[in-house]
């Protein structure tokens, strides 16, 4: 339920303000990918030191997403926001400062921390400061367009400082909006919490870190200290267990942290896998493409931002179609073109060489960008089909954990992938070729899904566990 915004408030101020949080945590995923060459050669890291670099914070992002948006409608928005903005800056800094590649990824951890009280409770704070429906739907789509702006100007603000300044001054960007996005909220942003926000699960919240710490773990330093290695086997062993603690706790919670009976609607639990297969591949995609693009053909870090362009302009092109056809012919042709579009992409990559062509990447890249564009809308649409609107929320914010998730596997796979392979005597491009070829696999899978998830018995079960919810 939201809370009365007063009169005197002036909501486009407030939407100005939550953007500001957006586009710091948008721009943060792709400035760092491009940064990641500089960052490993004058810190000295090794793939598992870059993956651990941009999971540190995926993997916190991921796993209190929901718990952060829970605490927000319970105590304040405002605060919590607040709270966000102060770590994620304080993280900012610390990257920034960052004397080693241990300190680096502290330091991230500290920046996730803060972005998981951002993007939900600004939506959050964005929808009680609207209260009529166009306005709201118009601030909406103000707030889609700037994550891709975001994402668009992201990698050429990345290529520019790190070629310009070094890659600390990456982080320094973050700072002074932060800082203006601050005063904004003390002064503009009123408090507001729910009615009756969700109660605390604490035990739920613990065995979902666990889950996903541990399987993360085990997935970047595998191939370091061996696979059959005490620590990598116990990790996931004890993966294994949290996993099965949280699927035996959860039903028995009156307000569980995951409500496992939305998992029994197949349009909301195909949305889930299509999410993770689809954001996991685009992950690894970025991690990879950056270093193949300036550690093998030699281009500097800002012609590797300018590469990514023809990514972002065609999912910002392609994004308000896939809603048009999701709004007159379902979600089942967005879904299979998106399918489609990820596996010509996929494709294209496995027979990636030191001398591929540049039109075969910037093919390759404009695929990527409209499997992306045409992927959230349907999405986002199957995951609330039927849902009472008091969960509906709750509804996406799995969703959206579940992106978090794949972007952390995805970077885990594929530079786990990556440095088994060199261990072996390939280069870095051959290297590549296994995880091009698993996400052709994830495309497959997205195409599978995305039909069955239209099919009359999957719209049963939505309606089924509509009735069951409201119940």
């Amino acid at each position: 339920m939201k809370t009365q915004v007063p009169p005197t408030t002036r909501p486009n101020l407030i939407l100005a303000t939550c953007c500001m949080s957006l586009l710091v945590v948008g721009m943060d995923v792709t400035i760092v990918n491009v940064a990641l060459p500089s960052i490993n050669r004058d810190l000295h890291a090794s793939v598992a030191g870059l993956q651990w670099i941009m999971d540190a914070y995926t993997l916190v992002v991921a796993s209190l997403l929901m718990l952060s948006g829970s605490v927000a409608d319970r105590i304040g928005r405002r605060r919590v926001f607040q709270v966000g903005l102060t770590m994620f800056s304080l993280g900012s800094a610390l990257c920034s400062l960052a004397p080693d590649i241990g300190s680096l990824i502290a330091a991230r951890a500290a920046q996730g921390l803060g972005a998981s009280m951002l993007n939900p409770v600004a939506l959050s704070i964005i929808a009680n400061a609207f209260e009529e429906e166009k306005a709201r739907a118009r601030a909406v789509g103000v707030w889609g367009a700037v994550a891709g702006l975001a994402f668009a100007t992201g990698p050429i603000l990345g290529g520019a400082l790190t070629q310009a300044i070094g890659w600390r001054s990456i982080f320094w960007i973050n700072l002074p909006i932060g800082v203006a996005a601050l005063i904004l909220t003390a002064l503009y942003v009123p408090e507001s919490k729910a009615a009756h926000g969700r109660g605390f699960d604490p035990v739920g919240q613990l065995l979902l870190i666990s889950v996903l710490a541990s399987m993360i773990f085990a997935v970047i330093e595998g191939p370091q200290e061996g696979w059959q290695s005490a620590r990598i086997v116990g990790l996931v062993i004890f993966a294994i267990a949290a996993l099965a603690g949280l699927l035996f706790y959860e039903p028995r919670r009156r307000e569980p942290l995951v409500d496992l009976r939305f998992f029994e609607s197949f349009p909301f639990s195909s949305s889930i896998l299509i999410s993770i297969f689809g954001i996991a591949s685009f992950s690894g995609f970025l991690f990879l493409n950056a270093l193949y693009l300036q550690q093998v053909r030699g281009f500097s870090a800002l012609h590797t931002g300018l590469c990514t362009l023809p990514v972002a302009a065609t999912m910002i092109a392609c994004a308000p179609l896939s809603g048009r056809l999701v709004g007159s012919r379902g979600t089942r042709l967005p879904l299979l073109l998106s399918g489609l579009d990820l596996l010509v992409a996929t494709v294209l990559m496995t027979r990636l060489s030191p001398s591929t062509p540049f039109p075969v990447l910037l093919t390759s890249y404009l695929f990527w960008g409209i499997a992306l564009g045409m992927l959230h809308p349907p999405l986002a649409n199957n995951t609330v089909a039927g849902m009472p609107l008091a969960r509906a929320g709750v509804a996406a914010a799995i969703l959206s954990t579940s992106a978090q998730v794949g972007a952390v596997f995805g970077v885990a796979v594929a530079g786990t992938i990556l440095a088994a392979n060199q261990a072996h005597g390939l280069s870095f491009a051959s290297a590549t070729h296994a995880v091009s070829w698993l996400m052709v696999g994830c495309s497959g899978l997205i195409l599978l899904l995305g039909w069955g998830s239209n099919t009359p018995w999957a719209r049963s079960t939505a309606n089924g566990v509509a009735h069951l919810l409201e119940d």
